[in-house]
């Protein structure tokens, strides 16, 4: 393939629209060229290549990954939002595993998580802690919050491959029916950006989530998610706004 080197278009922008169009109809599905490909298959300097893959690098569509190379970045699962969901079943639904390594789950307190759950400051409360994995690789850090009273019986589950509202609904016999979001970006520290394998500069989101059931608030949940395994989608129609308040497949 040849670049038109008459073109007011620098080298490395046409480069770059040239791959844009490759990859949106699926040809590096399976693997993303090598710099040395790339220059051999369009004669073009490494300068040329390195600066277009620089700024699709940039626009997110693609990444640097350290012993893989340049890999196509794809945000894997979607939610829409305004949603009461699961993100176990949201995982497993795009047919890939859901597994979880449990980092803790105990009784404490924890005064900020009480005040969500309008409960005094000293009450007791179970604390769940996992990291999230989807197809085996990291996706998510997700901390809950639940009132004693309610989940003391989850304190013996195995949550490993569980889905934590269907061991509510099965123990407790409670189940979210409503609740809110509130989504942000976020600059993970550096001991999150390990456990997510997350580069220096890659994007996060940073997710609150309150659970109710009836009028009794019964979860508070914090998540720091891949912001590029994960993405969030708002549906909208003619004179209705968007599910707003206060943003998959492998």
């Amino acid at each position: 393939m040849t670049l038109d080197r008459s073109s007011p278009m620098p080298l490395w922008a046409q480069l770059e629209a040239e791959l844009k169009q490759r990859l949106e109809v699926g040809e590096f599905n399976e693997r993303f060229p090598t710099d040395t490909e790339l220059v051999d298959e369009y004669q073009v300097s490494r300068h040329t290549v390195r600066e277009a893959i620089r700024h699709l690098n940039r626009t997110g569509i693609l990444r640097r990954e350290r012993g893989r190379g340049t890999v196509v970045n794809r945000a894997e699962f979607e939610q829409p939002l305004g949603a009461l969901y699961s993100l176990f079943r949201s995982i497993e639904s795009s047919g890939v595993e859901q597994r979880s390594d449990v980092l803790a789950l105990r009784e404490q307190t924890d005064e900020m998580a009480a005040e969500q759950l309008e409960l005094t400051a000293d009450a007791p409360l179970v604390f769940l802690e996992r990291l999230r994995r989807a197809g085996g690789e990291p996706l998510a850090i997700d901390r809950t919050w639940m009132p004693m009273a309610i989940g003391a019986p989850l304190l013996d589950s195995n949550f490993e491959r569980t889905a934590l509202y269907d061991e509510m609904e099965r123990l407790c016999g409670v189940r979210p029916d409503a609740g809110w979001e509130r989504i942000a970006p976020l600059v993970p520290t550096p001991t999150e950006r390990e456990m997510l394998h997350l580069g220096r500069g890659h994007a996060a989101f940073f997710i609150e989530r309150l659970s109710t059931a009836g009028d009794r608030r019964i979860e508070w949940r914090t998540t720091i998610v891949r912001g590029d395994r994960y993405r969030f989608v708002s549906q909208f129609e003619a004179g209705s706004a968007p599910s707003l308040v206060a943003s998959a497949r492998d």
